[in-house]
């Protein structure tokens, strides 16, 4: 009798552009993992057409890695992912090996334990996390620490009654909806 082993099944997305554009990468089914869909990341990325180049990023709910992966592709200098999902960890590294990004570092960690035990400051953070928790107003209390002056925060959530919204002292640079996404950048404003 032959044994079967149970796999996770995978689904792939493609980089839309820059160096890598075209490439897949491959992620598997995880609880809570949506991948940003191709016309939000498209729209993002336009928002940062003249702020990604030479970027150090923070992509603190990993997931599927699409918005680390296009950032990298797009001239990001650096991009640091994070995931509590030790699977999902292994196939962003698996990714980032067939891709030969030498830039990256995966982290698998929860994004308490990973804003609480370094002081790294990015120019850049992707905040996806899994909907229905209300996880945006706790990360944002920390990331005074992790962003540098003028860097941007990208937060993605799902369209509710009562939206997150950052406390004032961060400046609201661009926001959309599409479908039942919400999205926008932000920065923290100049003391």
């Amino acid at each position: 009798m032959k044994k079967t082993s149970k796999q996770t099944p995978e689904s792939s997305l493609r980089i839309i552009a820059g160096e890598m554009r075209g490439r897949k990468i491959s992620f598997a089914s995880a609880e809570g993992l949506r991948p940003t869909l191709d016309r939000i990341r498209e729209t993002l990325f336009n928002w940062l057409a003249y702020d990604i180049h030479g970027s150090e990023c923070l992509d603190l709910f990993a997931g599927s890695g699409a918005l680390g992966f296009e950032a990298i592709s797009r001239g990001a200098a650096a991009v640091v992912m994070v995931d509590n999902n030790a699977q999902v960890c292994q196939k962003l590294k698996a990714n980032q090996s067939s891709l030969k990004i030498e830039n990256m570092e995966v982290i698998n960690q929860s994004y308490a334990e990973y804003l609480n035990q370094n002081d790294k400051k990015f120019d850049l953070i992707f905040l996806d996390p899994p909907f229905h928790q209300n996880l945006l107003p706790v990360v944002f209390q920390s990331l005074h620490q992790h962003i540098k002056p003028n860097g941007l925060v990208y937060v993605e959530q799902e369209k509710q009654t009562a939206l997150f919204e950052p406390d004032d002292k961060w400046l609201k640079i661009k926001n959309k909806q599409a479908g039942s996404f919400v999205y926008g950048l932000y920065q923290l404003k100049n003391d």
